[in-house]
């Protein structure tokens, strides 16, 4: 009798979550130079012939995990906020959504985040994600300016741009302090950014500058 091992036949998709699966978790445990294909292959239960066949080379398998990882993160971030809620309300949502992901999947925001960033090759898919994440923030942050009042300027595009880079970094900082902070509620955390940072920018909505002191 052959003692060779024997594979449940799945739908071509469900195999390959199944693999990205295994592979999200090897990675953001072992990091990307010491996670081996033999490790993911035993970690889904399938042969390594067959990661191959199905997901290419380390590199492209990676590749596929971040492509994953990120586009679940923007589909959450997305799906939580409505044209029709009040703009605090939207970032809030947003946040909230964006820290409930990182909670809910502590290895795919590993992948995302320690992983892809400490290796070059991948450094332009990490930069084109977060580009997108971005440019989200921008057009909540545009789609929801008032009118100047007389005697404020109106708010730059450059000015959203940079509001929008210093939210994200904060909350990226953030999430990093929530893995390792396991028992912390997401809704929470993301309250308490809300509070760090929308009373300044409301104040900048409004077109009011804080200026240096002069010399």
């Amino acid at each position: 009798m052959s003692s060779a091992p024997t594979f449940k036949r799945l739908p071509r998709a469900v195999r390959e979550q199944q693999m990205l699966d295994a592979a999200v978790k090897v990675f953001s445990r072992r990091g990307y130079h010491s996670a081996s294909m033999d490790d993911i292959a035993e970690d889904a239960g399938i042969s390594k012939p067959m990661v191959y066949a199905y997901l290419g080379t380390k590199e492209s398998l990676f590749t596929a995990c971040l492509h994953r990882e990120g586009t679940r993160m923007m589909e959450a971030i997305v799906g939580a906020v409505a044209a029709e809620m009040p703009p605090d309300e939207q970032l809030w949502r947003a946040l909230r959504a964006f820290f409930g992901f990182v909670g809910a999947h502590r290895d795919g925001w590993a992948v995302l985040y320690r992983q892809a960033r400490s290796e070059q090759v991948f450094a332009g898919e990490l930069s084109m994600m977060r580009a997108r994440v971005i440019e989200v923030v921008v057009v909540l942050l545009r789609r929801n300016l008032p009118t100047p009042a007389p005697g404020t300027r109106e708010v730059r595009d450059i000015d959203l741009e940079v509001m929008a880079y210093a939210l994200v970094g904060a909350a990226e900082s953030l999430a990093e302090w929530l893995t390792d902070h396991p028992t912390e509620d997401p809704e929470r955390l993301a309250t308490r950014l809300m509070n760090a940072t929308w009373l300044g920018a409301g104040q900048l909505r409004l077109g009011e500058l804080w200026r240096p002191p002069a010399a």
